[in-house]
């Protein structure tokens, strides 16, 4: 007891972490924490009494927690007092914002995207507007900026928030007054429901937090009501980070009948071991059913798509996801604290783990890395089809991504698409429809005449090789002699760059198109504008028409 009371005295929240997992300890790790406590407290207290500057034990104390869990894994996070709030909202879904989306561009907050008929869109906020002020706080740059500005934008359900942005087309600074969650916001799980072609339905799931499941059954209700004679549903999981396992299972179960596996939890503790199956009747368990997935779908989104394809309800398309198979729980710590921590691996019905990093095991540098192919298992689904465990969920038909040249990729992350069409949607008062809606020539030609005007860069694969050379033979000597041939190939490269905007057109122009159409029609309109020329949708389109190859798909494989 004195051990304990003396730690309690120098590091009683530590103490709390620890002592969670005392009971699966055996006595000599037991001892060992006892004894570390010890040390790390006496060194808390040494370090604040006596260090030659002034300490702060606060930042100390939190300085000596992510320490402790940074070696562990990137889902393990110490909230304090005043981050639990936001942790809430991302955990419950409970929306008490404005319906808008900020980010940074060139260091400065920037409204990203709006919530069609959100508080922020019918207020008057329009995306590009760059935020100056919340309520009476200052909004500078960089990351912790555009933290402030989220946090601040959170409150009460009713409250009002006062908002001062500036715009391109206005000398003086605009100010709004918007209602917090006072106007119907979208739902953050099902953003867009519909039909992609007169007999498919389309359902987006972007998030798995509180009422998931019940959105997406829904959904489903209503497509089959309104069209009694669909062939087939599309239920879009790309992009989809994750969230409530509770709610993974309860959207398996709108396709997968009452009864069923979904998932099994694997842990340490005897809380962290457990086994969830469907409750409900399902919504349908016969339509024919296509999952999409990438490579940011992850967590709950796995569990949806690996459940799906162990028990053979339907064919999963797009590119291998992302391969999370952990679970977190939160564990509320001393002075209104909380500790979210990796308490299991979860397994889907065929009984194999999708996570595909090993953070068990570190190289010396401390990096980790996927687990190696070698060491993959083999596992069956339900009609004895061959799935294996250890890089995520891999598609049953996979769609090929075409990697985004030099010039597309600097154009999107330098912001100079987001920033034509920002001046653009501000001398055009509307476009066509969606689904007629085309970038004409004239209007990529505004496009590149507006790059042009700006200071805008990039780096090919080739001019990395050529510096990289260039340093090479610079180091033996050779420079002299081959200067001039190095500096005919840097010339070369430059006039070809320059004709890159028209050269590589057709890869620039869809990122124009849908970020035009989000700024007239949303999240909506790009949907609907996809269906004719997503591949991933596409693909999922011709699966679902053509019942021999579905059928010989959930039987024995592509």
């Amino acid at each position: 007891m004195r051990i304990f009371k003396k730690m309690l005295g120098w590091a009683g929240l530590i103490l709390l972490f620890f002592s969670l997992g005392f009971i699966t300890q055996t006595k000599e790790d037991f001892f060992e924490v006892a004894k570390n406590m010890e040390i790390l407290s006496q060194v808390y207290k040494d370090v604040n009494e006596s260090y030659v500057d002034e300490t702060n034990p606060t930042q100390l104390m939190r300085t000596a927690i992510e320490a402790i869990l940074v070696n562990l894994d990137p889902y393990t996070n110490f909230y304090s007092e005043s981050q639990i709030e936001y942790s809430k909202v991302m955990s419950t879904g409970q929306y008490s914002g404005i319906g808008a989306e900020m980010g940074i561009r060139d260091g400065k907050v920037i409204i990203l995207e709006l919530f069609e008929n959100g508080p922020a869109d019918q207020g008057g906020l329009r995306v590009g507007d760059e935020v100056q002020k919340i309520d009476d706080e200052k909004i500078t740059t960089g990351e912790m900026a555009l933290d402030k500005a989220n946090s601040l934008i959170l409150g009460e359900k009713g409250s009002s928030v006062q908002i001062t942005v500036s715009r391109s087309d206005h000398a003086n600074p605009l100010t709004f007054t918007l209602p917090r969650g006072g106007t119907e916001v979208q739902s953050e799980n099902v953003p867009y429901y519909g039909m992609a072609t007169p007999e498919v339905g389309y359902i987006l799931l972007s998030g798995f937090t509180q009422d998931a499941g019940k959105e997406v059954a829904d959904a489903a209700n209503k497509l089959k009501a309104q069209h009694p004679d669909l062939t087939g549903f599309i239920l879009d999981l790309r992009g989809n980070p994750g969230g409530r396992l509770d709610e993974a299972v309860n959207v398996s179960n709108v396709f997968i009948p009452k009864g069923q596996l979904i998932v099994e939890m694997r842990g340490r503790t005897v809380e962290s071991k457990n086994t969830f199956y469907t409750r409900f009747p399902a919504v349908d368990t016969e339509i024919p059913l296509a999952v999409l997935v990438n490579n940011r779908s992850a967590s709950a989104s796995e569990i949806v798509s690996g459940s799906i394809q162990d028990l053979d309800r339907g064919v999963v398309v797009g590119q291998r996801s992302f391969g999370k198979g952990l679970v977190q729980n939160v564990i509320p710590l001393s002075y209104n604290t909380q500790m979210k921590i990796t308490i299991a691996k979860y397994y889907t019905p065929s009984g194999r783990c999708i996570q595909a990093i090993d953070y068990s095991h570190r190289n010396p540098d401390g990096s980790v890395g996927r687990i190696p192919d070698s060491l993959f298992k083999e596992f069956k689904t339900k009609n004895g089809r061959k799935v294996f465990d250890g890089a995520g969920v891999d598609p049953d038909v996979a769609v090929e991504k075409p990697e985004l040249q030099p010039i597309t990729k600097a154009l999107k992350e330098q912001g100079v698409i987001f920033d034509f069409v920002t001046m653009y949607s501000q001398n055009h008062d509307s476009i066509p429809a969606p689904q007629k809606f085309e970038v004409s020539d004239e209007m990529y030609d505004e496009f590149i005449a507006f790059v042009e005007e700006r200071d805008f860069s990039f780096e090919t694969a080739s001019e990395k090789q050529l510096t990289e050379f260039q340093e090479s033979i610079d180091s033996e000597s050779y420079g002299g002699e081959l200067a001039g041939e190095v500096s005919a190939l840097k010339e070369n490269l430059n006039q070809q760059k320059g004709v890159d905007l028209e050269t590589r057109k057709a890869q620039i122009i869809p990122l124009l198109k849908k970020e035009i159409i989000n700024r007239y029609y949303y999240k909506q309109g790009v949907l609907e504008s996809s269906f004719k020329d997503d591949p991933d949708i596409l693909t999922a389109l011709e699966v679902l028409g053509d019942k021999e190859r579905y059928k010989k798909i959930l039987t024995s494989g592509e």
